[in-house]
């Protein structure tokens, strides 16, 4: 973990609430895909929590979704902005237990992390099919992104208004010679791909509320099958044969 300044250097709006962030800084605590960082905002007692979509040397970027009054604030900062942010928090993505062609399953904001994983593993030469999924196609962000690295992508829509009518399941259904996930999403999704007979193991990217982000509050244990776990510090990715419903 390491506390520090970031600047906004620009925002681009994805959707009526989605939105991309471009932070420059030093990134040198994040040390794998699908850690998250904790950013301050003035008048806020507690920090807001975002997952990590990618980052270079000296940059960080974020998709943020609009969903209460302190990422509206966040999203609305103007270029030059300075952020303290707490950078390098949770475990991240264990890239080495994936195998050579892993399915990567993401539902709304929780593609953000998938997509630095898609990228490091296809610079590792792993071939991983990523499936994600949205309520329509009004909702669907960074597809573009996504396919412009070269990865197998499958797209699932709620409606049929992009891609497959249905949900992430029904993509990765579609897949039987993918057995291990990597997946982050709202929780009904990541319920119903764990109970995915065909995915023998994997990890599972969880959110909970936070107050410190870095596990000196304990105000964001889980029951798993090894005990109470902190999201943000045991976290946020959990294994397949550790969670429990």
């Amino acid at each position: 973990m390491k506390k520090s300044l970031f600047t906004l250097e620009h925002t681009r709006q994805l959707t009526e609430d989605t939105y991309e962030l471009v932070l420059s800084g030093d990134t040198s605590a994040i040390t794998a895909p699908g850690q998250f960082v904790n950013i301050e905002l003035p008048g806020k007692f507690l920090r807001r929590p975002i997952s990590i979509c990618n980052w270079t040397e000296d940059a960080l970027m974020l998709l943020v979704k609009v969903v209460g009054d302190g990422t509206k604030e966040l999203v609305r900062c103007v270029p030059g902005t300075e952020l303290d942010v707490l950078s390098g928090l949770g475990n991240g993505f264990n890239m080495d237990l994936a195998g050579e062609h892993p399915v990567l399953a993401g539902g709304g904001i929780g593609i953000a992390p998938l997509y630095g994983l898609t990228q490091r593993m296809l610079e590792r030469r792993q071939n991983p099919t990523v499936a994600l999924g949205f309520r329509t196609g009004k909702d669907a962000f960074y597809v573009e992104e996504f396919a412009a690295l070269g990865c197998r992508l499958l797209i699932a829509t709620e409606d049929g208004s992009l891609g497959v009518k249905g949900f992430v399941t029904d993509c990765i259904r579609a897949v039987p010679e993918c057995d291990y996930v990597l997946s982050c999403g709202p929780l009904p999704m990541l319920k119903a791909v764990h109970s995915l007979p065909q995915l023998k193991d994997g990890q599972f990217s969880f959110e909970a509320r936070m107050g410190c982000g870095f596990g000196a509050c304990m105000g964001c244990t889980v029951p798993t099958k090894n005990g109470y776990k902190r999201v943000c510090k045991d976290g946020p990715i959990l294994y397949k044969e550790e969670i429990v419903w």
